[in-house]
Order: structure tokens, then C-alpha cells, then sequence
């Protein structure tokens, strides 16, 4: 019997042959399933096999951001210039053979930036010691791809990643799975538009084991996502991208690259000449999707020196949490100056939504 190995390197050849058509739809979506129920077998499987020294990181401040980038492009440097961290710089590969970690305070906030060793092809296979690097990665709350300008093929970096089940600036398509006990799969499409059909979206299930469920696709999606749902164990995780060592080309050059790679939220810096840093470090900020609130004690001044940061989106309710876990149950109102305030001083509920420098006052029962 072919080893399971075998069975995916046997449907790697078959789908790299076979043309994709809607006659040839259904054939590859079943392969496709196939194989990443495989690949996630054998991820089990050698995730109970002998284990390998990984690389222990206690994760510190508002949030994680993991450097991820080829060996000598300035990850090492980069980190020393924008925290309190001091990694190893050298001019040759694979400087950095640990995890250094080091915390970035901008805006209130204190972000953690983990150096890692370059990513190189082949990483989640274990070169390079790329399986530890890419366990550390799959943790952080933001990825920074760092690239120079003169090796700017970052399309590397992405398919190491999404090997590892990381998505980059992508979400969680918007499906439910329900399980039952008979009746077969249903499938329930309410966009107007669909890729899939119903028996395609069936006969995928079925390869992951799903005999009687109902399923609801809420929008058009491929059949990479409803794999990627289906299997549970994707990573969702914003990405943006460092371009160093600027300084060493023209402008012209440089707007070649930004063509080229031009879906990114894209920040040009020369770390060694400290140039671009207050833009990366505003750039880390504005992708967390931090927002700063001003809390005011009843009666007293607002703290405007040191505020409470939060995730933008959140509700006086959330506020409550950050503060004290008996905030909220103990909640009376809330007082809101600021964007989100019809009025100076509005009192307002658990679910508000709070905006960037507002001032909050949360009055609990005594």
C-alpha cells in the first residue's frame, strides 16, 4: 500500500497535468480535498514523532509581529533600530539562529517584534530549520515580510507560509458547517453567485470524512477556501511588507518594485540609515488595528500621557475587560467625549463602540 507520501506526491503529478475546466472541476476538487486531508494526516502524524529542540518565546506586550524575511536582508538590524533588542549583525547568512525578541513602545502601545532566521525555500520541510521558525510565526498577531531590493521574490516567503496553513491578509470565508445525525450533506447557497455546485461541495466533504451535515456558503468562494474551512487549522494573520536597503537604488528603480508588487501595504526603509523607521513603526501600529483610549476618572482629569490601546471595533464593554474582569459585571454607565460621542459627555451602554482618542469614564456600582 503507498505510503501516504506516496498517495500525495501521486496527486500532486495528477492535478500538475490535468487542466482546470468545468468539465474537469469536480475531479480536481476531490483531489484537492484528497490531498490537503493528507497533508494534514501526515502533519499529525509527525507532530507525535521525536521532537525537535523549537524555540521557546514568552509573547509580551499589546501584540506579537514576527519578522520574517530571506537570510541577510536586515531583519537583525531592523529589530536593534525600532526596540530595545540587541540581535547579532553580521554580512553573512544565517546570523540569527535563535528567536531574539524585542519590544517596540509607539503610540502608547508595546508591541513585541520577534528576529528570527531567515526563511528559505523549502522551510516547511525543515531546511534551514524552518520548521521551529515557521511554529514561532504561526503565533504572531502580524507578519512583517522583509525583502531587499535586490531580491524582491516574495512570492517564496508566501507559499512557505501557506504550506505551514498561514493566510496572509485574507479571512475566514463565510461558511457554517452543522453536523447531523442522517439526511446526507445539504448545501445551502444564499450569494447570488456560486463557483461550486452542490454536489461538488458534497463529494469534497465526504473526502474529510462528512457523511450527514448541513452546510450554508454565505458568499462566492473557490475550492481552496472551502478546503481551508473545512480543515479548521488555517491561520489567519495580517502581512505587510519591508522593502531595505532603499537607500543603495534610484527612485525609478524603486517604483518598479512597488509596481510589481503592488497588492501590498508596502514600507521602503534603509534600516542601517535609520531612514523609513517612524513610517514602519506607524505602519505596525495601523495593521494591528489599534486604537488609543483616554480613560477619566469621575470628577478628575483625563490621563492624556498614557493611554489604554485596544483593538479598533471594540465596545465600552470590551473597555471594561482590559481594565478589571469585575468591571463589567459590576458596570453601571460609561461617559464618552470624543468621535463616537453625539455629544460631549454622552452616556452610553456596554455596547458602544469606542473610536481612536476618545475619553472614557466608566462608572461601576460601589
Amino acid at each position: 500500500m503507498a505510503t501516504i507520501e506516496e498517495q500525495i506526491k501521486g496527486i500532486e503529478d495528477e492535478l500538475a497535468k490535468t487542466q482546470y475546466n468545468k468539465k474537469t472541476q469536480h475531479h480536481i476538487g476531490k483531489l484537492k480535498a484528497k490531498m490537503a486531508r493528507l497533508k494534514d494526516d501526515l502533519e499529525v502524524r509527525r507532530s507525535k514523532g521525536p521532537k525537535t529542540a523549537g524555540y521557546a518565546v514568552k509573547k509580551s506586550g499589546h501584540a506579537t509581529v514576527a519578522i520574517v524575511g530571506f537570510p541577510s536582508v536586515g531583519k537583525s538590524t531592523l529589530l536593534n533600530k525600532i526596540t530595545n533588542a540587541e540581535s547579532a549583525v553580521a554580512a553573512y547568512k544565517f546570523t540569527t539562529l535563535t528567536c531574539v525578541p524585542g519590544l517596540m513602545e509607539h503610540r502608547g502601545a508595546k508591541i513585541q517584534i520577534l528576529d528570527l532566521p531567515g526563511l528559505i525555500k523549502d522551510a516547511h520541510k525543515g531546511k534551514g530549520r524552518g520548521k521551529e521558525v515557521l511554529s514561532v510565526v504561526r503565533s504572531a498577531d502580524l507578519i512583517l515580510l522583509m525583502i531587499d531590493v535586490f531580491e524582491t521574490n516574495i512570492q517564496v516567503l508566501v507559499d512557505e507560509l501557506r504550506t505551514a496553513n498561514m493566510r496572509l491578509n485574507q479571512r475566514p470565508p463565510d461558511v457554517v458547517i452543522s453536523k447531523k445525525n442522517r439526511g446526507g450533506i445539504l448545501v445551502n447557497f444564499t450569494s447570488r453567485q456560486s463557483t461550486l455546485d452542490e454536489d461538488l461541495v458534497a463529494e469534497m466533504m465526504n473526502e474529510y470524512g462528512y457523511i450527514n451535515a448541513d452546510i450554508v456558503i454565505r458568499e462566492d468562494i473557490v475550492e481552496d477556501e472551502l478546503i481551508d474551512y473545512i480543515s479548521s487549522n488555517r491561520h489567519y494573520v495580517p502581512a505587510i511588507v519591508a522593502i531595505n536597503k532603499t537607500d543603495l537604488v534610484t527612485k525609478q528603480y524603486l517604483k518598479q518594485i512597488e509596481k510589481r508588487l503592488s497588492g501590498w501595504k508596502l514600507i521602503p526603509i534603509a534600516a542601517e540609515k535609520d531612514r523609513g523607521l517612524a513610517e514602519m513603526k506607524d505602519a505596525i501600529f495601523d495593521a494591528l488595528r489599534f486604537i488609543r483610549i483616554y480613560m477619566k476618572p469621575q470628577g478628575k482629569e483625563a490621563d492624556l500621557v498614557e493611554p489604554l490601546v485596544i483593538k479598533d471595533g471594540s465596545d465600552i464593554g470590551m473597555v471594561c475587560d482590559s481594565i478589571h474582569r469585575d468591571f463589567r459585571k459590576n458596570f453601571r454607565y460609561a461617559q464618552i467625549w470624543g468621535k463616537s460621542a453625539r455629544f460631549p459627555g454622552q452616556i452610553v451602554g456596554l455596547d458602544h463602540k469606542v473610536t481612536d482618542q476618545d475619553i472614557v469614564t466608566i462608572i461601576v456600582k460601589r
